[in-house]
């Protein structure tokens, strides 16, 4: 204490004393101040621009990779498509020529035929003018004429229906003709409508292939549209192989739980890998990832899948050699989880018939062929699941290819969000520093007062050379 037994003296005398000391070094802290602000500030900035620059050349790869795979995709699927317009084209279309030539000969003849059935009989010949003539005589009543006259209108008579017969005969002949060909036009109109219908469809699948064109042309072209469309398609495959990869997950699960006691009976249910990993349950699992190994192998060599390309690359002889092994191998795997299942329902029954043995009442066994159901389910289980597991393949493909996509955006993402806290961080580092500042300037506010003052007072000289002018 500077002044003994005055602690409130003491420390006025200590504040003004540290008051004239902070204001003596006002101008260096201010400098320290504003230097650590600026040293703080400083690096922060230059790394969110940093992280900016490298968050867009994270996107302009993302970009290229996506409209790489997005190219391969669809000119794959432009492919497909032609090889389906041309299959159809030719297991529809194939016969059209013969088909053609039939219908020109088939139109030909009707037309002659309706050429013939129009015809017209030929005019009277001229003698029947002579005997109009005749007939227009009149008889007087001479027998002989009578007579004549009569046999002339007889004959007459019989050679006008005989002839009148032969054109009905063969008018008839010709309409029988016509109604023969009804048939061949329900047959024709029928093929025609079939024909129709396949160059309807042959002109969808042209607009989807034109579709698809389209697609592939913006992809080429980079647009921002396509990018934007290739994004949200690799995010849709990723969360729809995400949830096939879970599923699948989960039957490996239950595959696992269907093998694991009876795995212990074989290797050993008291040898430990490690103090909490048995070794039977190491062997389950590494049967379940054989399984799922040669299924995906099975689906390379079927090139469905091309997550290996040496196995697509292969001869045809020597993939055709590797399907029937994987197929094989693949087939004696289920074919040992079935009898794993089994042996587990057989281990199951020796346990509860020893519980059944130990406890007072016995319980009644059931029927056999009810008992024979969880058997059958367990072994029929064991038998599916791993060609089920099989088929993993197929999303893990999926997800792996979305996943460079979903991984480069939010990847990008993430730098941005960097970026702009080190950016933020930057700004606040620098206004702290004149917070500290103006913190500093309020700690000696009496020194600053006192020197306001004095710096405002005009100075002593220049008063009075002021008052001798007035004077004068």
């Amino acid at each position: 204490m500077i002044w003994p037994g005055n602690p409130a003296l003491s420390a006025l005398i200590l504040a003004l004393l540290a008051m004239g000391l902070l204001y003596a070094a006002r101008k260096p802290m201010h400098e320290l101040i504003r230097s650590l602000g600026q040293a703080l500030g400083g690096p922060l900035r230059v790394s969110a621009r940093w992280l900016l620059a490298a968050a867009k050349e994270i996107q302009q790869r993302n970009k290229a990779v996506l409209l790489a795979y997005g190219q391969l995709e669809t000119g794959q699927r432009v492919e497909r498509e032609f090889e389906r317009l041309g299959a159809m084209v030719t297991r529809e279309l194939q016969g059209y020529p013969t088909l053609q030539r039939k219908l020109l000969d088939e139109i030909t003849r009707i037309e002659e035929d309706y050429r013939k059935c129009g015809e017209v009989p030929p005019p009277p010949p001229e003698w029947t003018e002579a005997v109009a003539a005749i007939a227009s005589v009149k008889s007087s009543g001479n027998e002989l004429v009578l007579k004549l006259l009569d046999e002339i209108n007889r004959s007459i008579k019989g050679i006008h229906d005989k002839t009148i017969g032969e054109y009905r005969r063969s008018y008839e002949s010709r309409h029988r003709i016509l109604e023969g060909f009804m048939p061949f036009w329900r047959s024709l109109d029928k093929t025609l409508g079939q024909v129709d219908k396949n160059l309807s469809s042959l002109v969808s699948s042209a607009a989807g292939i034109d579709a698809h064109m389209a697609k592939y042309e913006a992809i080429n072209a980079g647009s921002d549209k396509a990018q934007h469309a290739l994004t949200v398609s690799a995010f849709t495959q990723f969360a729809i192989a995400a949830l096939v990869m879970t599923i699948a997950a989960g039957g490996a699960f239950i595959n696992f739980k269907l093998i694991a006691l009876p795995m212990s009976e074989m290797v050993g249910a008291g040898d430990y890998l490690t103090s909490a990993l048995r070794t039977a349950e190491v062997a389950a699992l590494v049967i379940i990832l054989v399984e799922a190994s040669m299924g995906l192998f099975l689906l390379e060599a079927l090139r469905i899948t091309h997550l290996f390309p040496r196995i697509g690359n292969m001869g045809e002889r020597m993939r055709r050699r590797m399907l029937w092994i994987a197929l094989t191998l693949l087939c004696i795997l289920a074919s040992v989880e079935a009898a794993l299942a089994l042996m587990r329902d057989m281990l199951i029954a020796d346990k509860q018939a020893l519980l059944q043995s130990l406890a007072a009442v016995q319980a009644a066994p059931a029927d056999g062929w009810v008992a024979l159901i969880p058997t059958a389910g367990q072994m029929l289980l064991g038998f599916i699941l791993p060609f089920a597991l099989a088929f993993v393949a197929i999303p893990l493909e999926s997800l792996i290819h979305s996943s460079r996509t979903v991984g480069g955006v939010l990847l990008a993402a993430l730098v941005r969000a960097t970026a702009f806290v080190l950016r933020f961080a930057g700004h606040v580092a620098r206004h702290v520093s004149r917070v500290l500042i103006r913190l500093y300037d309020v700690a000696i506010v009496v020194p600053l007062l006192v020197e306001r003052l004095v710096k405002s007072r005009p100075p002593a000289r220049a008063l009075d050379i002021d008052v001798e002018r007035t004077h004068a």
